[in-house]
């Protein structure tokens, strides 16, 4: 664009284009600018003064047209304070240095596979109709704090992005790369934000942000169903923190699947709702996991993740959680071995042996090995609710003996009671001698006692029968006592070999 003569500016751009060459601030007092002017300012219409850092830093003006800028490589700054922008700013496949539009109104914010060096600063503004940022690339921080952004409507898509935008997002940035912190506390946003792919390598902090999904489409998603707004998309993102935390507040699903964390991904405080799923973080890997939230409603998917310190309150998950596959080396909260059970019965996928025995085996590395045994005991009988008659009566005999081997002390119960029974029955039922060659001594313990051994060690059963309906007692005596030896054999067996079959 070539330079324009004086007396077609404005006051407004007048003062701009004469503050350019330096960088100095104008404060345009609600004054009218065309775009074009300062697209023609940054694309080098006017000349560069040596000494100086050029740029357009303007404050309080109502900036008319669209702002477009794609594809240039940009050597000056862009910085905007206070100003009304109803139209698009486009960088689309541009080179710049830093951007910055702070507490302005944007119709629109496009930077799809645009590099910015330095910052790229949108806090307190409003945008109307979303904001894209697809495999931009930030050498700087991306801050967003404070900023209002709804998601754009169908009607204002141009035809070169038909297919690659949605009605649903009120950000769009797949792919996007941000070197230091990307920085969205206070944000509010009607629409989700769609980060697939997305890289913060300096981290990601969304305090007390506020992100309202939006379903506009009935779109079917195979691993949401049924369709339902989303909060934030951001499959196989990675970070090096995240922090959802301390008021930060999902109405939709929040959605990490695949997602990559080198330090804490936080939800303390936060409140998510959503009508079917709430979180959506399978396949997973983070190094620690706060799930704390001050409110949550809809079901969690942790499936498949593999989590180093998970850190919840198990007794709070309101809905089913989905946890076969979770591997975690260690477990912080406040809950109690019940509760963790519980946890494990809300699976919707129903008995999984895997979450029992990663509990299992978080109890017995931290030397709680009596809790491991209950997990472990559970899970067997989760187990038997999923066999046949058969199986399933021979698993309660089992379990009612001797716990499936995991309390050996109910035989000893079940020993007394019956040596008790026939030593208080066979001694005022005496049994008949059966060799009257010889005299002996009747002793109902003994005798008793000699019934439940299943091998004959004190040589009482040959020498006396029992009369009558004690006949019956003794029958099951002997039958008891191998039920027992059975079961203390097949206990032995599981307490030697730790969480037995599954």
């Amino acid at each position: 664009m070539r330079t324009r003569p004086y007396f077609w500016l404005t006051a407004a751009e007048r003062r701009l284009w004469d503050a350019f060459p330096t960088g100095a601030w104008v404060d345009a007092r609600g004054g009218k600018v065309r775009a074009a002017v300062i697209a023609a300012l940054l694309l080098g219409s006017h000349p560069l003064r040596p000494g100086h850092v050029a740029g357009v830093r303007l404050s309080d003006a109502r900036i008319t047209g669209d702002l477009d800028l794609s594809d240039a490589v940009l050597s000056a700054k862009l910085h905007l304070v206070d100003c009304r922008l109803p139209g698009i700013v486009s960088l689309n496949d541009a080179r710049t240095r830093g951007i910055r539009l702070r507490r302005c109104e944007v119709g629109r914010f496009r930077a799809g596979r645009a590099t910015v060096d330095g910052l790229l600063d949108l806090s307190g503004s409003v945008v109307r109709h979303g904001v894209r940022l697809d495999n931009a690339h930030v050498t700087g921080q991306l801050r967003m704090s404070g900023a209002r952004i709804s998601a754009p409507s169908e009607r204002i898509s141009p035809p070169s992005e038909a297919g690659s935008t949605s009605p649903d997002y009120a950000i769009w940035a797949g792919g996007l790369r941000v070197e230091g912190g990307a920085f969205l506390r206070d944000l509010h946003t009607e629409g989700g934000l769609r980060l697939v792919g997305a890289r913060f390598e300096g981290g990601l902090y969304a305090e007390r942000a506020h992100i309202k999904g939006v379903q506009t489409r009935p779109e079917t998603d195979a691993y949401m169903r049924p369709p339902e707004p989303r909060a934030i998309v951001a499959d196989h993102m990675s970070a090096a923190g995240v922090e959802f935390g301390a008021g930060f507040t999902a109405e939709g699903t929040v959605r990490l699947r695949g997602a990559r964390i080198a330090g804490v991904l936080s939800f303390d405080g936060a409140a998510l709702t959503a009508p079917h799923r709430c979180l959506h973080l399978s396949h997973m890997q983070v190094v620690e996991l706060v799930l704390r939230p001050a409110k949550i409603e809809g079901e969690i998917n942790l499936a498949y993740s593999r989590i180093g310190v998970l850190a919840d309150d198990a007794s709070a998950y309101p809905g089913h959680v989905h946890l076969n596959g979770l591997v975690y080396e260690s477990v912080r909260g406040p809950a109690d071995v019940a509760d963790r059970l519980r946890l494990l019965a809300r699976d919707p996928g129903g008995y999984r042996p895997q979450p029992f025995e990663q509990l299992a085996a978080f109890y017995r590395r931290v030397g709680h090995e009596g809790d491991a045994r209950r997990v472990l005991l559970a899970k067997l009988r989760a187990r038997r609710r999923t066999l046949r008659w058969p199986a399933r009566v021979s698993g309660a005999l089992l379990d009612v003996l001797v716990g499936y081997g995991y309390r050996p002390w109910l035989a000893g119960i079940w020993a007394v009671l019956l040596l008790a029974t026939g030593t208080a029955v066979f001694g005022a039922v005496t049994p008949h001698q059966i060799g009257l060659d010889e005299s002996r001594h009747f002793n109902a313990f003994t005798y008793t006692l000699d019934l439940l051994v299943p091998v004959s060690v004190f040589e009482q059963r040959g020498a006396w029968e029992p009369v009558g309906w004690t006949l019956w007692l003794a029958n099951v005596l002997i039958g008891a006592g191998w039920i027992l030896a059975t079961a203390l054999i097949a206990g032995g067996t599981r307490v030697l070999r730790p969480g037995g079959p599954s």
